[in-house]
């Protein structure tokens, strides 16, 4: 018994010795309105993965030969304080981390694919166990393993304010605008081009806006350590420290777990000093576990008790998922899959992804989604898996190319989210006259639908920030007139719901018509300028789409040339040659995507992470965050409330630099 003691001593000593910080992590705040026991506090259990995940791009078969654990890339060394198992296909792994590879459902060998009959269990701590550290004799208290929550229904309650229907901001506003200011009665068009656009009003100092549930879902493995974690503690407390009483958070960290570690409240005074707390008690260790992290995070927003108009999930992380075999299965088909597709969107990924992912979020099932707003830091993330999860749940993917973009980036994201003013956003158009026919709507990703043999069509837009603006194209085949000094071409309709009062609203715009004289005059073959740029933007994002196609299948000579073809028609477009700002725009990001193309190692390093990143935010018409502090231009689509976030992230940044 003592020989045996000893051994578990010695066993625990080369353990903890080995560890930079051997002390157990502080617990989480606790939630004063929940007087159970927290689900965090077990996160402080025993559990400790391998630091060694920076190294997950090995072969698993190079981990086989070599004695290496295929889950954490450490040495599998008997005898030396280790428990090791070995499956009967023969392959072993350290016990702690295919315990946890099993936890998520894993149950083949990470190496040969084999099936096992006998997967590993572990039984819950108990006891307080002595171990001799590196300056002594210690005892260390290991809690014992808690029973999990089985619901996250313990939300702050909201508080009870009165809102009057007048309080908000005013009205949106729906435009609408012709390619052609008239069409030769003679000809019929297959394909007349119409713009509808609409624009949310803007949110003033003294308007009510709607509240918001957030969850922060953050990646806090072994490669999150130094400037990257204290640069994300920052960036959570600005966002902490920008959130009102009405506004809740919650925060989950994830590494090869997901934890917890403070429920859903609200950001008064204490809820804020409890977040804070919360960030701060975070350190960075084990692998990366991203499918984990959302599920949790979906969870808190699934299950709660009461809601606020509001509600998104924001993820960053700076790694691959390297727990979710299916990630492997979508950075392989993603770039074959897109091919064929008119849509500036990447395809859909593989559903054998998605189906990973919680249902809440993931609306290509079909049901209502929740956003989650992605931001993939750094050169070494998983920018296709990033980029898929932010496009099936109609959230943007951000590209944080920089330490110190973190918390800008999180300043543009909730700059947005703070200030929506419309929700459940639906555009209807409906042809005026007989023979009429709308054969296709230009609506990105958003979901549109033609019907009725092309008489209706509707445009879902989700939900609309103050002062953004919606453009969509819609192309109409017209039959000859005749003789009409005009005719009425389309009806569109507005639908929407206010998101501080939740009083369904409808704006009617103006019927749309079009000359038909017999003969046309020089005005009436001048382009619409609001059409033609419109036009290019969508051109430009097709081209973009097409060179990030070949540049997956190493093609970057065929890209560059994809690229310089979209430059080439941009530049002489009327809009372009009229100096219109948006076309500026448009025409630097194919040069610096250029530049991010040159070769295939700074493609993979950044560019494809910077062409996502575009794709995301021109196929939702919303400004993502994308490059670095030097190579960062305006690509447009920022609010004005965006803006004014990012400033003031920018000028707390420039204080502290000035303190020190």
């Amino acid at each position: 018994m003592a020989g045996a003691l000893h051994k578990l001593r010695k066993s625990l000593s080369r353990r903890f010795s080995s560890s930079p910080d051997s002390s157990p992590p502080p617990l989480p705040p606790s939630n004063p309105q929940n007087n159970g026991v927290s689900e965090d506090a077990r996160s402080s259990v025993s559990h400790s993965p391998s630091s060694s995940v920076s190294r997950f791009t090995r072969s698993l078969s190079n981990c086989s030969s070599k004695k290496i654990c295929a889950i954490c890339l450490d040495k599998v060394r008997r005898g030396q304080g280790q428990a090791i198992f070995t499956a009967e296909c023969s392959h072993s792994f350290h016990f702690n981390c295919i315990v946890v590879n099993v936890d998520h459902g894993n149950l083949v060998c990470p190496i040969c694919r084999s099936k096992w009959k006998d997967v590993p269990f572990r039984a819950p701590t108990t006891n307080n166990i002595a171990y001799n550290g590196a300056g002594g004799s210690r005892v260390l208290n290991v809690a014992p393993e808690l029973p999990l929550l089985d619901h996250f229904s313990d939300d702050e309650p909201l508080p009870r304010v009165q809102i009057s229907p007048t309080s908000g901001p005013r009205g949106l506003t729906l435009t609408t605008f012709t390619e052609f200011p008239a069409v030769a009665a003679s000809e019929s068009p297959a394909a007349f081009s119409l713009l509808v656009s609409i624009r949310a009003p803007p949110l003033h100092v003294d308007d009510a806006r709607a509240p918001i549930d957030l969850v922060a879902v953050l990646d806090v493995s072994s490669s999150m350590v130094g400037a990257k974690l204290s640069l994300l503690k920052r960036a959570v407390r600005f966002v902490i420290h920008n959130l009102t009483s009405s506004d809740r958070l919650s925060i989950v960290a994830f590494s090869s777990r997901a934890r917890r570690i403070l429920p859903l409240r609200r950001m008064s005074d204490t809820g804020r000093a409890d977040a804070v707390q919360a960030i701060d008690s975070l350190t960075s260790n084990g692998g990366t576990d991203i499918v984990g992290g959302l599920t949790k995070g979906a969870r808190v927003l699934e299950e709660r008790r009461e809601q606020n108009a509001v509600a998104a999930i924001i993820l960053l992380s700076d790694g691959k998922d390297n727990y979710n075999n299916n990630c492997n299965i979508l950075r392989r088909s993603s770039s074959s899959s897109q091919a064929g597709k008119s849509n500036p969107r990447l395809a859909p990924p593989p559903p054998e992804y998605l189906k990973e992912l919680p249902a809440s979020i993931n609306n290509h099932s079909g049901q209502a989604s929740i956003p989650v707003h992605t931001f993939g830091f750094g050169l070494d993330h998983d920018s296709t898996a990033m980029h898929a999860i932010s496009d099936a749940s109609g959230g943007t993917f951000s590209f944080v190319e920089s330490v110190v973009m973190i918390q800008d980036a999180f300043a543009r994201c909730i700059g947005g989210l703070l200030s929506v003013v419309a929700q459940e956003v639906r555009v209807m158009v409906k042809t005026a006259s007989p023979g009429l026919r709308i054969g296709s709507i230009h609506s990105g990703s958003y979901v549109s639908e033609i019907s009725d043999e092309g008489q209706q069509g509707v445009i879902e837009v989700e939900n609309l920030y103050a002062e953004e603006d919606k453009q969509f194209l819609v192309d109409l085949s017209i039959p000859p007139g005749e003789r009409e000094e005009k005719t009425a071409l389309l009806d569109v309709v507005c639908s929407y719901k206010d998101s501080v009062s939740s009083e369904e609203l409808e704006v009617k715009g103006e019927r749309v018509y079009v000359g038909r004289p017999q003969n046309l005059c020089p005005t009436d073959l001048v382009v619409s300028v609001e059409i033609d740029r419109q036009r290019n933007r969508i051109m430009v994002a097709e081209g973009i789409r097409e060179a990030q196609v070949m540049a997956e299948a190493g093609n970057l000579e065929g890209a560059q040339c994809s690229l310089s073809e979209a430059r080439a028609s941009l530049l002489s477009s009327p809009s372009a040659q009229a100096g219109d700002c948006l076309c500026n725009r448009l025409e630097a990001e194919l040069r610096e995507i250029r530049e991010r193309m040159t070769n295939q190692e700074l493609y993979r390093q950044s560019g494809r992470a910077f062409v996502l990143s575009g794709l995301s935010s021109h196929s939702l018409q919303r400004a993502t965050t994308r490059g670095d502090e030097n190579s960062l231009v305006g690509f447009g689509y920022d609010t004005p409330t965006m803006v004014s976030m990012v400033t003031k992230s920018q000028q707390l940044t420039l204080n502290k630099a000035q303190e020190h």
